[in-house]
């Protein structure tokens, strides 16, 4: 009689004593046959993969995988007193803790760029390394983490359920996430000026706000920004046509909406004043663009020897210089 699978393993095929890395694909066990690497669909013969049920981590080995389920089975001792999770050992508590504290004691030394854990992650965006690939589309990944959530897109699985609302996730953490909008509960907090957020990215991204820090540069115009998006919508200002103009300054503008708002700073009267039609105006550039419209227009003329003028001041002056 066949033996029950364990509790929480997914398992293709079982051979304990073939030990591969899943990272690069390659089996290095001591039977030379399996020399060889791995195509990027499906397995060799013989080769086992290991999948937690309780987290979706991959192992390659049974004996990562049993080492791993023992973490699951153990009693998490360590409590966050700030947001409440637990943890098996006090290390991974303190580690924890930084994403509250904001700690950051690892320096890339590339960039300068500081974390709180993972650095070896960071330093594989400079080198270009990504050791984890998956087996169906041949996408690679940072770590294996990143690859779990990857597989999902394929067997569009989503098993975590929120019992408030009934909206399923492809991970654990993505519900985490989502819980805490119906609970309130903002966990991450800013040091400087003590604002909490419901996500880590989101205090990540005020941060920035402190620091002035702007990652995002326009390679057209060299404007920097704090995310992605503001690039984005930055870079239509330089391949958008601007077909809405102002007629008092000339000012043009890609948007109707832009233009309505722009109107508004004209409404005011201002310190700079045309002393051809009196029309005012709030910024000397815009005096300026005006005056052109009367560039062409000369109703006041010299009777000796018939030279134009835009205004009757221009007139005088012109006037007095020639009678003296």
């Amino acid at each position: 009689q066949e033996e029950p699978e364990p509790l929480g393993i997914k398992q293709e095929q079982e051979e304990p004593e073939h030990q591969q890395f899943i990272e690069n694909q390659l089996c290095i066990s001591q039977d030379e046959e399996c020399q060889k690497t791995k195509q990027q669909k499906g397995t060799l013969p013989g080769h086992s993969l290991y999948s937690c049920e309780i987290c979706d981590k991959i192992f390659s080995g049974q004996k990562g995988f049993t080492i791993h389920m023992r973490n699951h089975m153990r009693e998490k001792t360590y409590g966050c007193t700030t947001c409440g999770k637990r943890y098996y050992s006090r290390s991974g508590l303190n580690l924890h803790m930084r994403s509250h504290t904001g700690e950051k004691p690892f320096t890339c030394a590339t960039c300068g760029k500081s974390y709180g854990s993972r650095l070896r992650y960071h330093m594989m965006t400079h080198t270009g390394e990504k050791p984890v690939s998956c087996m169906t589309c041949g996408k690679t990944f940072t770590h294996k983490g990143n690859l779990s959530e990857h597989i999902k897109t394929h067997t569009g699985e989503k098993p975590f359920s929120c019992s408030t609302c009934g909206k399923c996730f492809s991970h654990k953490s993505l519900l985490r996430n989502h819980m805490r909008r119906h609970t309130g509960e903002r966990p991450f907090s800013c040091t400087t000026c003590g604002k909490t957020y419901s996500e880590r990215s989101g205090l990540a991204y005020h941060v920035k706000t402190h620091t002035a820090e702007r990652p995002f540069s326009c390679v057209t115009c060299k404007a920097s920004f704090r995310k992605q998006s503001f690039l984005t919508h930055h870079m239509k200002t330089h391949t958008v046509e601007k077909t809405f103009s102002c007629v008092t300054c000339g000012k043009t503008f890609s948007q109707k909406c832009e233009l309505t708002v722009h109107k508004k700073t004209h409404k005011d009267e201002g310190p700079f004043l045309c002393a051809i039609c009196g029309k005012s105006f709030r910024g000397k550039s815009s005096l300026n663009y005006h005056m052109k419209n009367h560039a062409e227009e000369k109703p006041f003329s010299c009777v000796t020897c018939g030279k134009g003028f835009e205004s009757f001041f221009c007139y005088t002056l012109y006037f007095s210089s020639n009678i003296l």
